[in-house]
């Protein structure tokens, strides 16, 4: 071979094997309806009725954020994460309680085919809850492995109840446990049944344990997306921590649910690539709010479904060993749109141009070179509803619900404020106070902002089938 030859190739190999050294590995946890004040690092854990020592780690070796925003649903939520948008902007505003199609077009551009784009093996599993036909299963999505569940938990008691009824309508059907391949139709491997529903996040995490380990000696980065069954209802733990507490089932499942996120942390540490390998613990939104089931949402007031803080704080608890600030807290604004152009950022993706981005780069804040977050502010909703917008430490309503299944909602002509540094629960609105009035103007502009991005970018109407383009509007 010519020398010149020679050298040139040794060059562009050290170049490709730096490249892929300087790109993180992703591990994301996203549970399901996991109110704010669970984890002991916020406050939780043995006043749950378990201690958390493994997650409440993430914070002593990174950052917590106490100001952490998401969707109110689990659907609206999930889609936020993946696109970098508000879910009303692709069609996913509501969880489909409804019938027919449902979930991300093929248009949207998610975390995992970005990351998939900028190199990274992208892995799944757990609940998707963002489409269950084809052409909309993960594996259509950017990802190139999944095994998990394609909607939600509560389906799980259907198979063991005498007055179901799987022939009266096709969606009225089990759901099953599925695995998949990129390109390729998931398989059912079995009913997802509430003795399935016990066993289903050991069984995750079993899978997402051998996906780091694999990928970690092929020396590849890589992306495991971990959105955990639990704590959506039936709350119930693994056989193996039934009574383990003695606390009932929640601090059960809280004590498994530790254990669980140990063992991704341990098959991290123990591949050997801890420094290089960015680890999130967060949830999809706020706690559980059907009795036994519900959840702890700390200082703030009500459950998911609400445009309640208790609904749209959730813990977010990141590590990145000699890159994020070790025991680091900060109670400024971040939205989970913020994680895609961050990671985007990081990992060397690119963030679509054609379309609304919602999210902003997060990176120098999460890094610690910038004392302050970009974010200033976030509009609510609910559902396809617009309840208000949160600017600083202020929010500016005009709808209310106390909690799923609590009070309705309530219609204001003129918005309630609340000051969330004096008033954590909103149970006080300013609405007679003046001399705070002024707040609407900062926040009426965030709104008037967001509506204006509606008109230039209408929405995806719900159910929109593929192929879906722009130009269709």
């Amino acid at each position: 071979m010519n020398i010149r030859l020679l050298i040139l190739c040794i060059i562009i190999a050290l170049f490709s094997t730096q490249s892929r050294a300087e790109k993180p590995n992703i591990v994301f946890v996203f549970m399901d309806n996991f109110g704010w004040g669970e984890v002991g690092a916020y406050g939780g854990g043995i006043l749950r009725g378990a201690p958390t020592p493994h997650i409440d780690s993430i914070a002593e070796e990174g950052m917590k954020l106490l100001n952490f925003n998401v969707e109110a649903q689990c659907t609206p939520s999930r889609a936020a994460l993946l696109t970098g948008r508000y879910a009303i902007r692709t069609g996913n505003a509501e969880i489909p309680l409804g019938t027919g199609l449902y979930g991300l077009t093929q248009w949207e551009y998610t975390l995992a085919e970005m990351l998939s784009d900028a190199g990274y093996t992208t892995g799944m599993f757990g609940k998707w809850h963002l489409g269950d036909s084809k052409g909309r299963y993960p594996t259509d999505q950017g990802f190139d492995e999944w095994y998990g569940i394609p909607n939600s938990s509560d389906e799980s008691y259907w198979p063991d109840n005498e007055l179901f009824r799987d022939d009266v309508h096709p969606q009225a059907k089990y759901e099953y446990v599925m695995e998949a391949r990129r390109g390729q139709m998931p398989k059912q491997l079995e009913v997802y049944n509430s003795a399935r529903r016990l066993t289903i996040d050991g069984e995750i995490t079993e899978r997402a344990v051998a996906f780091i380990k694999r990928l970690a000696k092929k020396k590849k980065p890589f992306f495991a997306f971990i959105p955990y069954t639990q704590t959506h209802l039936p709350v119930e733990p693994h056989p193996d921590y039934k009574g383990k507490t003695g606390n009932g089932n929640w601090a059960d499942v809280l004590t498994q649910t530790d254990d669980y996120v140990g063992k991704l942390l341990a098959a991290v540490d123990k591949a050997g690539i801890r420094d290089n390998t960015i680890f999130v613990f967060t949830a999809d939104n706020g706690p559980e709010g059907a009795i036994p089931h519900q959840g702890f949402s700390g200082p703030w007031r009500g459950s998911y479904f609400t445009g309640l803080e208790g609904s749209l704080r959730v813990p977010f608890l990141i590590r990145w060993p000699g890159k994020v600030p070790a025991k680091s807290v900060s109670n400024d604004i971040v939205h989970e749109m913020d994680i895609y152009p961050t990671l985007a950022n990081i990992a060397g993706g690119k963030v679509p141009t054609d379309r609304i981005i919602d999210g902003v780069d997060q990176k120098d804040f999460l890094l610690g070179k910038a004392e302050k977050s970009p974010r200033e502010s976030v509009v609510v909703y609910v559902g396809n509803q617009l309840y208000g917008v949160k600017w600083r430490n202020w929010k500016m309503m005009f709808k209310e619900i106390d909690t799923i299944g609590g009070d309705p909602v309530r219609n204001y002509s003129v918005p309630l404020f609340y000051n969330l540094l004096l008033d954590p629960k909103e149970e006080h609105p300013m609405l007679h106070a003046p001399p705070n009035l002024w707040v609407r103007y900062p926040a009426g502009e965030v709104l008037l902002e967001h509506m204006k991005s509606l008109k230039e970018e209408p929405p995806i109407p719900a159910g929109t089938p593929d192929p879906y383009k722009p130009n269709d509007k």
